[in-house]
C-alpha cells in the first residue's frame, strides 16, 4: 500500500464538549491529540421512525426506542449595547473555532450581521459546549472598532457586547455573559458570570486582565452586574489574558479579511432573528474556511448524495481530494485506510492489548494506526494473525467495525428495527444486533435505496465519509445535515 494515497484523506479529528485551558489562537492551527466522546444513553420510549424510499417516496414506519427526555443543547443569544447612544448601528462579523478534543479547528466565517443597538439574535442547533465564538465589530463605514471572543456554555448562553461612548477611538469592548437556561436572553442570577474587556490596537487585540485603566461607567448598562476590577474569563481563554494577539493572518478565510458586504450580503437583524449553525456552515463553506482548505471537487456535483458529508469533512480538514481536483468518491477503501481513519477520528481508552500482526512489521507506514485502532476495539484478529492491509472492505465490514468499536447500545426488538430493510434477511445472526444498534442510533446511510443495506457491496470513500460523519453526529460532535438516505429516528 502506498502511504501517499492516504494523504488525500487528510487529518481526521473528532470533538468533545469538555472545556480546557488552552489558547484559542495558537490551538486553532494544531490538529493532533484528538479525543473521543462517550456514546449517549438511550432510554425507552416508542416512536415512529419515518423512512423515505427513493423510488416511491412513501413513508415506512418502525417502532424504535428513542430518548424521551427533553434535551437542552448549547446555543447563544448575542446582544450588542452602547449605553452612550452615540452610534446607531454596527456590523458584527461572527466566526467559530470549533472544539475537538483539547484543540480547536481553524476559524470559520458564519456571516456579517447588521445590528442596531440593543438588538439581539439567536444562534442555534449544532454548537457544542467549548466552541469559541469570535466577533469582530465594524462601524457603518467598515472601520474595525471592536473584537471579542467567548466560549459556548453547556446550556444556552446569553452574551452581551457593550461598547464605549466613543468606540471608534477607544476600541474597547466589554463582554458579559453566562448561562440562560430559560431562554429569556438574560444571564441567570445563579449562574457563573464571565465579565472582561478586550482592546484593539493596530489589528491586535489585548485581553485585559483588569478594568483599572478603563472608564467603566460608560460600560455599565442597566440590569448588568457591577464591573469587577479583575476580569473573569472562561478557562479556554485563560492563556491569552494580558496578551496581545493578532486578529488577522495570511491563512484566514477570505470572508474574514475583506470589508463587510464586499463578498457577502449584510444580514439585518430583525425581531426574533434566529440562525442555525448548519445552514451557516453550508452557506459560507466555500468562502468561509481557511485559504489552505479545499471544499469542492470536480467529481462532486452540488446535488451529489454525499456532498454535505464530504464537503463538511473537507472543511474540517478531515478529508481531502487529489491533486487533479477530484475526490474519487467511488474508490474502494482498504483495511489499512480504515485503520488510519479510525485512529485519527476516535480517541477511546484502550480495551485490549495490541496484536503483533504477521504482515504488519514495526517499519510499516501504518503500524501505529493499526496497533492503536485495534487496541481501541476496532477490527478482529483473523485466524492467521494477519491484518491483510490491502483487503478491500465491504459495507458490512465497515458497519460491523464501527458498531463493535463504538459499542453503540439499543433497546427494543432487533427484528422490529431491522424490518425497515428489504434485505435484512441476508444478515447473519451474529451481525443483526450490531446493525440494529447502528440503525437505532442513526448512523446508517444507504444510497441509492434507503431500504437496502447492500452489505456485500464494496465500501467507497463516499460511503465511509457518510458513516463516519453520522457517527460524529450521533456523538454530538458535528452539525447534523439532513439526508434522505439516513435512517433518522424521529423523536
Amino acid at each position: 500500500m502506498n502511504p501517499i494515497k492516504l494523504t488525500y484523506w487528510c487529518k481526521l479529528v473528532i470533538t468533545t464538549v469538555s472545556i480546557v485551558a488552552l489558547s484559542p489562537i495558537s490551538s486553532a492551527l494544531a490538529l493532533s491529540k484528538l479525543s473521543y466522546l462517550d456514546t449517549p444513553n438511550f432510554s425507552q420510549f416508542s416512536k415512529k421512525q419515518v423512512l423515505a424510499d427513493k423510488s416511491d417516496g412513501k413513508a415506512v414506519g418502525v417502532t424504535v426506542a428513542t430518548n424521551s427526555s427533553p434535551e437542552r443543547k448549547p446555543a447563544f443569544t448575542l446582544y450588542i449595547w452602547q449605553p452612550g447612544a452615540t452610534i446607531s448601528e454596527v456590523t458584527a462579523r461572527i466566526s467559530i473555532k470549533s472544539k475537538y478534543g483539547d484543540k480547536y479547528r481553524q476559524e470559520r466565517f458564519l456571516g456579517d450581521y447588521r445590528y442596531r443597538m440593543k438588538q439581539k439574535a439567536n444562534f442555534v442547533k449544532g454548537f457544542k459546549s467549548g466552541d469559541i465564538i469570535v466577533v469582530r465589530l465594524y462601524d457603518t463605514t467598515n472601520r474595525l472598532i471592536g473584537y471579542s471572543e467567548f466560549v459556548i456554555l453547556p446550556e444556552n448562553t446569553a452574551v452581551n457586547l457593550i461598547l464605549s461612548a466613543n468606540p471608534i477611538v477607544d476600541q474597547v469592548v466589554r463582554t458579559f455573559y453566562g448561562t440562560d437556561v430559560n431562554n429569556d436572553s438574560i444571564v441567570d442570577d445563579n449562574s457563573t458570570k464571565y465579565d472582561y474587556f478586550t482592546q484593539l490596537n493596530n489589528q491586535k487585540v489585548t485581553f485585559l486582565s483588569s478594568s483599572e485603566n478603563i472608564s467603566i461607567t460608560q460600560y455599565q448598562a442597566a440590569g448588568f452586574s457591577q464591573i469587577p476590577t479583575t476580569g473573569t474569563y472562561p478557562i479556554p481563554l485563560s492563556d491569552v489574558v494580558g496578551k496581545s494577539i493578532n486578529i488577522f493572518d495570511s491563512n484566514l478565510a477570505q470572508a474574514l479579511t475583506v470589508p463587510p458586504g464586499r463578498i457577502t450580503q449584510l444580514i439585518p437583524i430583525q425581531e426574533n432573528s434566529s440562525f442555525e449553525l448548519g445552514q451557516l456552515l453550508s452557506k459560507y463553506r466555500q468562502i468561509g474556511v481557511a485559504k489552505n482548505i479545499k471544499v469542492s471537487f470536480s467529481d462532486i456535483s452540488k446535488d451529489y448524495w454525499a456532498k454535505e458529508y464530504i464537503s463538511e469533512l473537507a472543511a474540517m480538514e478531515i478529508i481531502g481530494g487529489f491533486p487533479d481536483g477530484s475526490f474519487r468518491p467511488n474508490a474502494a477503501v482498504t483495511r489499512v485506510e480504515l485503520a488510519v481513519l479510525l485512529q485519527k477520528v476516535f480517541r477511546k481508552s484502550k480495551i485490549r492489548s495490541a496484536v503483533a500482526f504477521k504482515d504488519i512489521p514495526p517499519r510499516h507506514w501504518a503500524y501505529n494506526a493499526i496497533r492503536e485502532s485495534y487496541e481501541m476495539g476496532f477490527f478482529n484478529t483473523l485466524g492467521s494473525k494477519k491484518f491483510n492491509p490491502a483487503q478491500k472492505l465491504t459495507r458490512l465490514d465497515v458497519l460491523i467495525t464501527l458498531a463493535k468499536g463504538l459499542n453503540y447500545q439499543f433497546t427494543g426488538s432487533t427484528e422490529n428495527i431491522l424490518s425497515v430493510y428489504s434485505d435484512a434477511s441476508t444478515l447473519k445472526g451474529e451481525h443483526r444486533n450490531f446493525i440494529a444498534s447502528l440503525t437505532q442510533n442513526g448512523v446508517i446511510v444507504n444510497y441509492p435505496n434507503i431500504r437496502l443495506l447492500n452489505t456485500k457491496k464494496i465500501a467507497t470513500r463516499a460511503d465511509v465519509c457518510a458513516l463516519l460523519y453520522r457517527a460524529m453526529v450521533v456523538n454530538g460532535e458535528v452539525v447534523d445535515f439532513p439526508s434522505r438516505y439516513n435512517m433518522k429516528i424521529t423523536r
